[in-house]
C-alpha cells in the first residue's frame, strides 16, 4: 500500500507539471549575492536615450555589454558585472575605480567593437557613446541599445550625473545611485572645505596628459567644460589653462612651448600617465622650456595615481578630487 500510494503521488505531480507546460521540478529563485539587496521582479521600463530615442526593456537589464569605460564604470559602481566589455586590458589600466570581474568577456576595441562577439554573450542591453548610426543600427539586430553622449563641455559634471540615472534606470538600481552621488557630493563639500583651510581657495591648477611621437611631445589640457575641470571648479578651484579647446570634451592640445603661457607662480600642474609612459618626468627632462616653468620651478607639478580615468563616473570622480586634496595639503 505505502508503495501505490508513492506511486500515486509521483504520477499526480508530473501531471500537474505537465499542465503548466513543464516536466521539470521547480527551481528556487536564487538568493542575494553575500552583502547584497534581494530586489523584485519589476515589469517593462522605458528611458530616452541621447539620440532622443526612447528604448523599451522588458525587465532590468541583468545582461549588459559595455563599449564604453565610463558606462562601463557606472554599471560596476552600480553593483552590475557586465558579460562584456570593449578593451578590457585597456579599462584595467586606465580604471581602477570600478574593477571588472575576471568573468568580463572583450568584445573587441572601443573603435571597432566585434558583432559577432557581442552577439555570442546573448545581452539583454547594449550601452555605447556613439555618432554611428550603423554601428547603432548593429547593436540594435543584437539587443535595445543605449546610447549616451559621454561628453558635454558646458555641463560635464551634471550630464555624468544624469548618465549614471539613466543606466540605474535600466538596470533597476535606482537606490544605488543615490548613494553614489550622494558620496561624491559630500566628497567635493569635504574637499572643498579642507582647500580653503589650507588656502588655495581660487587658485589655479591645470590638468594634462601627453604623448611621444618620435620626438615631438603633445600635450592635451582640460580646459574649460572638462570633467574632471568641473570636479576641480566645484572644489573652489580656478582652470589655469584659458586656451582654445574643443567644444564637446573642452581639451586642448599643444606643445610644451604653448605651456609657457601658463605664468601664474602659483599654479599647480597634474597630470595623468597610468600607461606607463610619462612624457613629463622623462621625455621632458632635459627640456629647457619645461624646466623654466613656473610650476616645474617651484616644484608644483603632481602625477596622479595611476588608474584615475578622466571621463569616468562618480567613482572616478571621487579617486580624482581625493587626489587634489592631498597634493594641496600633504
Amino acid at each position: 500500500m505505502p508503495l501505490l500510494r508513492r506511486a500515486l503521488v509521483g504520477l499526480i505531480t508530473v501531471l500537474a507539471l505537465s499542465a503548466c507546460g513543464t516536466t521539470e521540478a521547480p527551481v528556487a529563485e536564487p538568493a542575494a549575492p553575500s552583502g547584497g539587496t534581494a530586489t523584485a521582479p519589476a515589469g517593462p521600463i522605458t528611458v530616452t536615450d541621447n539620440r532622443g530615442k526612447q528604448v523599451t526593456l522588458d525587465r532590468p537589464a541583468t545582461k549588459v555589454v559595455g563599449l564604453e569605460w565610463g558606462e562601463v564604470e557606472m554599471l560596476v559602481s552600480l553593483g552590475v558585472t557586465p558579460v562584456g566589455v570593449a578593451d578590457v586590458k585597456g579599462y584595467g589600466t586606465w580604471v581602477s575605480a570600478a574593477k571588472l570581474d575576471p568573468s568580463v568577456k572583450d568584445v573587441g576595441t572601443r573603435q571597432e567593437p566585434s558583432v559577432d562577439s557581442i552577439a555570442a554573450l546573448q545581452p539583454d542591453l547594449i550601452v555605447m557613446e556613439t555618432d554611428d548610426v550603423q554601428l547603432a543600427g548593429q547593436m540594435e539586430k543584437i539587443a535595445p541599445v543605449i546610447v549616451f553622449k559621454g561628453s558635454d563641455a558646458t555641463r560635464n559634471l551634471d550630464r555624468m550625473r544624469e548618465d549614471l540615472k539613466l543606466i540605474a534606470t535600466a538596470v533597476g538600481k535606482t537606490a544605488e545611485a543615490d548613494k553614489l552621488l550622494a558620496d561624491l557630493d559630500a566628497t567635493l563639500a569635504d574637499g572643498k572645505q579642507k582647500l580653503a583651510a589650507a588656502g588655495v581657495a581660487g587658485k589655479p591648477f591645470v590638468m594634462a596628459d601627453g604623448w611621444k611621437e618620435g620626438s615631438t611631445i603633445s600635450v592635451r589640457l582640460f580646459g574649460k567644460g572638462a570633467l574632471v575641470s568641473d570636479v576641480a571648479e566645484q572644489m573652489g578651484l580656478a582652470n589655469g589653462w584659458t586656451g582654445k579647446v574643443d567644444k564637446v570634451w573642452g581639451l586642448g592640445t599643444t606643445d610644451v612651448e604653448g605651456l609657457s603661457a601658463l605664468k601664474n607662480g602659483e599654479t599647480r600642474f597634474f597630470y595623468n600617465a597610468s600607461d606607463g609612459v610619462d612624457v613629463f618626468a622623462d621625455g621632458l627632462a632635459s627640456n629647457a622650456i619645461w624646466k623654466s616653468l613656473p610650476f616645474v620651478e617651484k616644484q608644483q607639478v603632481t602625477k596622479l595615481p595611476d588608474g584615475i580615468w578622466t571621463f569616468g563616473g562618480p567613482l572616478s570622480c571621487k579617486q580624482y578630487a581625493e587626489a587634489l586634496v592631498k597634493a594641496y595639503t600633504a
